[in-house]
């Protein structure tokens, strides 16, 4: 009975016994491990925090719109991204983008509140009775055209004009008329692809 038991305690494996340099070895270890998943949970985080910010920004401040069409040839091209700014001081010029029948529609402002448009058969551009050079247009053209001229716009209204007059829908059609403050996304501040540029 004494030889079994020698022969167990002889089958149970000796203690590894840990030097010091092993310890602080394992302790550097520990800690480098702790290091990356903190790190890696403070990235995570901060990316989460800058998406969640852009998102609030376009969303409120800042939209992204991708041109879809030609009405804006050669200023702007179907499927160039540009960035709008949120702001109700619309001059005449500035490219802006508004709401219509649940579209998104980028046009030029032409006329702003009061301001009388006219617009020969030729397509020459007169604002409160002065010739208007745009420079912006490749071909000048009556193009859909329904309502009656001199036309003056209403208050808190603009009249607005996409910069390639024969295929634009705009203002000059009476489906879409003067565009109100309250349907204005904003104006066009930057174009970001395919080449940046600013207006």
């Amino acid at each position: 009975m004494a030889e079994k038991e020698t022969n167990e305690v002889n089958d149970i494996s000796p203690a590894v016994v840990l030097t010091d340099k092993a310890i602080a070895r394992e302790k550097r270890r520990i800690a480098h491990k702790r290091e990356v998943f903190k790190t890696m949970t403070t990235t995570i985080y901060v990316l989460v925090l800058v998406a969640a910010v852009a998102v609030l920004l376009s969303t409120l401040y800042m939209p992204v719109i991708k041109v879809s069409g030609n009405s804006m040839n050669p200023t702007l091209y179907d499927g160039d991204i540009v960035l709008l700014i949120k702001t109700d001081k619309l001059e005449l010029g500035d490219l802006c983008c508004f709401y219509w029948n649940n579209k998104l529609l980028l046009k030029r402002v032409i006329g702003t509140p009061g301001d009388v448009i006219e617009l020969d058969i030729d397509g020459n551009l007169y604002v409160n009775g002065e010739y208007v050079d745009e420079m912006y247009i490749d071909k000048k053209a009556l193009g859909e055209c329904d309502i009656e001229f001199p036309y003056q716009v209403g208050d808190n209204h603009f009249f607005m004009l996409g910069d390639s007059r024969e295929v634009s829908i705009d203002s000059r059609n009476s489906t879409i008329g003067s565009v109100s403050e309250e349907q204005m996304v904003g104006k066009v501040m930057v174009r970001v692809w395919p080449n940046i540029e600013i207006y």
